[in-house]
């Protein structure tokens, strides 16, 4: 008789480890299905550029260093998001992908400064149609990268809980990393006067 409750225990024990183990696995694969909805909209955005930077070399011709410098920082976030792709949720790829993304949007940002200057671009029907994209695209991009943190966070709480703790260091489930916004220019509320 004390066989049978000592084995029906060991039963429950492993019963149980293999439940934690399954809820950190989905929640672990919930937050990397959540990264490829971001790594979609980034590679549209980054495909959108070029369209961009061509549409607008034919009217800011002596505008080169800022055309440069969005090509240049398009190429560094392509670079940083192959190595997000390879791992999401590395502390190391996600700051180095919210880092390049940070450079590329203020490099964006100067161009679509740069622009004001020039009515006839910003009249431009495809210049129009290709800022209402990105614009689109970094809406987009806003959502996906919500719905990762929150995954993340899932996935790290999970984790971290009693007694998950225990099976998450067993099976070597380490923290994963959110996609923070780097530039603090960014996270400044804007200031409207009338």
């Amino acid at each position: 008789m004390s066989a049978i409750i000592f084995f029906g225990a060991i039963a429950v024990l492993i019963f149980f480890i293999i439940g934690i183990y399954n809820s950190l696995v989905t929640a672990r694969n919930g937050y990397k299905n959540a990264f490829s909805q971001i790594d979609v909209q980034l590679q549209r955005r980054h495909d959108l550029i070029p369209n961009l930077v061509e549409t607008a070399k034919g009217y800011i011709q002596h505008e080169r260093e800022t055309l440069e410098a969005v090509i240049a920082a398009r190429g560094g976030a392509l670079g940083a998001l192959k190595a997000a792709q390879a791992n999401p949720g590395d502390p190391a790829a996600m700051k180095q992908l919210s880092s390049a993304e940070g450079a590329l949007t203020g490099a964006l940002g100067k161009l679509q400064v740069t622009m004001e200057a020039y009515p006839d671009l910003k009249a431009n029907q495809n210049m129009m149609q290709l800022s209402e994209e990105l614009s689109s695209t970094e809406n987009r991009i806003g959502f996906a990268r919500q719905a990762y943190n929150d995954g993340v966070m899932g996935y790290n709480n999970k984790r971290e809980v009693f007694p998950n703790n225990f099976i998450a260091g067993m099976f070597s489930f380490t923290a994963a990393q959110s996609l923070e916004l780097e530039d603090p220019a960014a996270r400044k509320v804007v200031k409207v006067q009338f």
